[in-house]
Parts: C-alpha cells; sequence; structure tokens
C-alpha cells in the first residue's frame, strides 16, 4: 500500500533534510523516497539521516524505535540473571520447585515407572515441586548465604579450601538430612522410626555422592560464576544426579516387585508396574 502527500508538504520537509527529488507528477511516493534514499553510496546521497527524516515526518519513526527496542531485548538468561537480583528468594523457589518435579517425572519415565492410570505423571511430581520450592530453595539459599558471608573479601587459596570442608562437612550434611525426611515423607513415612531407618539408610551413601561432586562444583563456582547464581547452579547439578539416582532406585524397586510377583525365574514385565495391588516398598 502507497502512502502519497501533497508536493509542497513532502517537499518542503525533505528539501530541508536530505534534498530528496520530487517524482513524476507532483506527487511523493513514501516507499520510492526510502528506497531511493536506501540505495544511495557514500558519498552521492543523504543516506540513512535522510530516511530517518522521512519517517519522522511520517510518523513511522517512532514505530522504527519500538522495533530497535524490541529488538535489544534482554535475552532468557540474562533476564534470568536480573530476577536472581532483585528477587532473588523468589526465583530460586521457582528454579528449584520446577527442577525438582522434573527430575521425578523424567525419573518415573526413564524407569517405566507408571502409576495405575499408566501416567508417569505420578503423585509425587507435585510434591516433590513443593519440597524443591518451599524447602529446598529456602534453606539452600540461607545455608549458601551463611556461607558467602562467612568467607566474603577472602580469596586465598587456603580461605577457598576452607570454605569447601566447611560445605562439605556443614552445609551437605544438614542439607542431606532435610532431603532424606521429605523423602521419606512423600514416600508414606508416617511414623518416627520409618523416617529415621530411611535417614539412617540413605545418609552415608547420599554423603558419599556429595563429597565426590560438591568439591568439583563449589571450585567451579569460586572460579567461573558470581556468587547470585551459586544456588541455581547447585540445582541445576542436584538435578542431572538426583535424576539418575531416582531412576536407578526405582527401576531396583520395580525388579524387586517383579520378583515378587512372578518369582524369582518367572516371566518379567517389560514396563510399569506388575500389579498395583502390591505394596510399594518406601525408599
Amino acid at each position: 500500500m502507497s502512502v502519497k502527500f501533497k508536493e509542497e508538504t513532502i517537499t518542503e520537509k525533505i528539501s530541508g533534510a536530505a534534498g530528496l527529488s520530487a517524482t513524476k507528477g507532483g506527487k511523493h511516493d513514501l516507499a520510492h523516497e526510502v528506497g531511493e534514499a536506501l540505495t544511495k553510496g557514500s558519498g552521492s546521497g543523504p543516506g540513512y539521516l535522510a530516511v530517518c527524516e522521512v519517517f519522522k515526518e511520517h510518523g513511522v519513526f517512532a514505530w522504527s524505535l519500538r522495533m530497535e527496542s524490541s529488538l535489544t531485548t534482554d535475552f532468557p538468561h540474562q533476564a534470568y540473571l536480573k530476577q536472581l537480583q532483585s528477587n532473588p528468594m523468589r526465583t530460586k523457589m521457582l528454579t528449584s520447585g520446577t527442577l525438582s518435579g522434573l527430575q521425578e517425572f523424567l525419573a518415573s519415565w526413564i524407569a517405566h515407572d507408571k502409576n495405575k492410570n499408566g501416567h508417569y505423571f505420578t503423585s509425587r511430581v507435585p510434591k516433590m515441586a513443593l519440597y524443591g520450592a518451599f524447602i529446598s530453595a529456602p534453606l539452600g539459599h540461607v545455608l549458601i548465604s551463611i556461607l558467602q558471608k562467612t568467607f566474603a573479601g577472602r580469596t586465598s587459596l587456603k580461605a577457598k579450601i576452607l570454605q569447601i570442608l566447611v560445605s562439605n562437612l556443614v552445609v551437605a550434611p544438614i542439607q542431606n538430612s532435610v532431603y532424606l525426611i521429605a523423602m521419606a515423607l512423600i514416600a508414606g513415612a508416617r511414623t518416627f522410626h520409618q523416617v529415621k531407618a530411611t535417614v539412617k539408610a540413605g545418609f552415608w551413601p547420599v554423603m558419599k555422592v556429595s563429597w565426590i561432586t560438591s568439591p568439583i562444583c563449589l571450585a567451579f563456582a569460586q572460579k567461573f560464576l558470581p556468587q547470585e547464581t551459586w544456588v541455581p547452579f547447585f540445582n541445576i547439578v542436584a538435578f542431572v544426579i538426583g535424576t539418575y539416582i531416582n531412576s536407578h532406585t526405582k527401576k531396583k524397586r520395580l525388579a524387586a516387585l517383579r520378583r515378587k510377583h512372578y518369582g524369582e525365574g518367572g516371566r518379567a514385565s517389560t514396563s510399569g508396574r506388575p500389579d498395583d495391588n502390591y505394596p510399594r516398598p518406601n525408599y
């Protein structure tokens, strides 16, 4: 669609800005003017400034500025980092809750662990999301903040090693104990002895995994990451490791259920639970 204006109006505006010539028949076509200004090489015409002036007078300049602004919008990771700085707790809660729920769903899918309706989205998925958002994220935020404040301004190698030791001997045991208690409750434990048995059985295996991965992750964070990104980074690492451990645990549990249902030499199902009437062991 072409937009045309009277000769005297366009001639006055364009001649003062760039000296664009009038077209045939005494009418000026906006598209023709813009195309002519764009195609003129350096030294032979007005170029970009003339186009801007034409756009400005025809009400298009504001639109072009809005387009330029939209092109310079922050990328998702930049917007996420800004949210971490302006709303750290809320951002960490949303991140941890999403990753925890997704971890449970992926582990069920990998292990082919379906509910009685044949779906991978079990009742544990929203429970894990709530745990990640309202327990794991606030606890991690507080503990890591204390750790960072304790070693603020101390950049020597000795201080970094001491920070790793405190993280592994103080922070990790607290986080892992709370994690095991929450997992026991989500899995169906209702008495103190059931929770205690779950924590006792799982504490040292979980601590061994923490002692292997935590020093590497913390040393990486010390070297390359700003402090406000430490908790989300640790959440991502825990998501990867937790998905593997969770799926492995589910596979072992399903294998035990199949052996109980079919017997040691019986035929095993390839996926899902053999029968939901059989009890599901807590883990």
